[in-house]
């Protein structure tokens, strides 16, 4: 998921206890077969910006087929308490965006509809869309419960001013050369590297990508949680000590949670960071494309790739449709359209994000360098988060414990091999048993 959001999100506030509860289509059984109610996501820089961007497709999509969709975009921080809400009180929309990281835990409500081979049919065929974003579409094994929208990887943004004042030359590649980039730019209080401290997502996004880069996962196979591994453990504290240890992240970035970070990249104030396809905040925020540079997000050695060498999740936004709504073809011919290779473009051209359909993958507008690393990310070095039903607890628990080491670290509490292991084993007595 990413975001130029009220990041990516700290929207998974809640403690989950699904309920599999039939939805009502169009919300308060509103929708009639012309009219369908769509909870978008807030994918730009504000609300506004979604509804300029989406309104008129809304129109063009109501001139084509004669059926009006009823808009609103929902910030983040709220959107997985509606959802949920809207799975158990069966006032819901008739079509939503989902982080696709939540797939497999509202799967599990039962309350979405399921993408089997007839509705894959309707929508133009399951072979449109690229591998690695169905990935991110619920359990393995099972029909989806969404299908890809728009498709988003980590990357490593670094100010081109901020590297040249400090006589660096080109834009790090794995951890030991960011440490290094980092305590050259941590000076005149100017920072290295930014974090999002009080983001649970974004910590999730972060610790994960690491925990695969020491050979671990937060899930056993049988979708255990598996928290306290010395691989996991490594990687929470790696992160953590960016500002622990290291000391290239500013003590306030533990306080972050609505893009901060990003502020502090375009006003020189951190010299780089990790996001996913931030360029729409940059140019809000008043930083001319030239001023900032992309590459690749670290590996310990060598180059991105599988396994070990994973530098990304697959980020990126759903598109679900609730089982029971009253509009069940207006629903299919609004996701088709919304899939279509022409709204594909448009739409990912406007919010910075690659197509998750491989048609519109191969526009020219998508060989632009920014986004041709995020696509190569995404095809070739990035892993799905695990699609298990408790997918969204993890994100609360775990990205909690972060979150309280941060504060730890701000504190100039140290933070070590022990602590982080009692935090995270607190984290997984949270969890439901199995």
């Amino acid at each position: 998921m990413r975001r130029i959001r009220a990041a990516v999100t700290g929207a998974v506030t809640l403690s989950l206890a699904f309920t599999a509860t039939a939805c009502g289509g169009g919300e308060s059984g509103e929708a009639t077969p012309k009219t369908l109610t769509y909870w978008a996501t807030n994918q730009g820089s504000s609300l506004e910006v979604d509804k300029k961007v989406l309104q008129p497709e809304l129109d063009q999509f109501e001139e084509e087929t004669g059926i009006k969709v009823k808009l609103e975009v929902i910030p983040w921080s709220d959107l997985l308490n509606r959802i949920l809400t809207a799975t158990t009180s069966g006032q819901g929309p008739d079509v939503l965006n989902i982080g696709n990281t939540w797939s497999a835990s509202l799967q599990s409500t039962g309350a979405l509809l399921p993408f089997d081979a007839k509705n894959f049919e309707a929508i133009g065929g399951k072979d449109r869309f690229v591998d690695s974003a169905l990935g991110s579409t619920g359990v393995a094994g099972k029909d989806p419960a969404a299908v890809p929208l728009y498709s988003m990887a980590y990357a490593l943004y670094y100010n081109k001013q901020m590297f040249k004042d400090a006589g660096i030359a080109k834009p790090p590649t794995t951890w030991d050369e960011v440490a290094a980039a980092g305590k050259k730019l941590s000076k005149d209080g100017k920072w290295g590297i930014g974090v999002e401290g009080s983001n649970l997502s974004n910590n999730i996004h972060q610790v994960f990508v690491l925990a695969k880069q020491h050979g671990a996962d937060f899930f056993t196979a049988d979708g255990k949680a598996d928290f306290t591994s010395d691989g996991a453990v490594a990687a929470v504290k790696q992160y953590v000590d960016l500002m622990a240890t290291q000391k290239i992240v500013a003590p306030g970035n533990a306080e972050y949670a609505q893009n901060q970070s990003l502020s502090d990249f375009a006003k020189d104030r951190t010299g780089m960071v990790l996001w996913q396809t931030p360029s729409q905040t940059f140019a809000s925020q008043g930083m001319a494309p030239e001023e900032w540079g992309v590459a690749p997000a670290p590996v310990p050695a060598g180059k991105p790739g599988q396994g070990k060498q994973t530098n990304s999740m697959v980020a990126g936004i759903n598109m679900a449709v609730f089982k029971n709504t009253k509009n069940l073809d207006g629903a299919l011919k609004f996701v088709k359209f919304m899939t279509s290779d022409e709204e594909q473009i448009l739409l990912n051209k406007a919010y910075g994000s690659v197509p998750p359909v491989k048609g519109a993958q191969k526009d020219p507008v998508f060989a632009d360098p920014s986004l041709t690393v995020i696509r190569d990310t995404l095809a070739t070095s990035a892993a799905a988060l695990p699609q298990v039903p408790e997918e969204s607890q993890f994100e609360t628990v775990v990205g909690t414990a972060v979150k309280e080491l941060f504060a730890d670290a701000a504190a100039g509490r140290p933070v070590t091999t022990e602590s982080v292991r009692a935090k995270l084993e607190k984290a997984q007595q949270q969890m439901p048993k199995k």
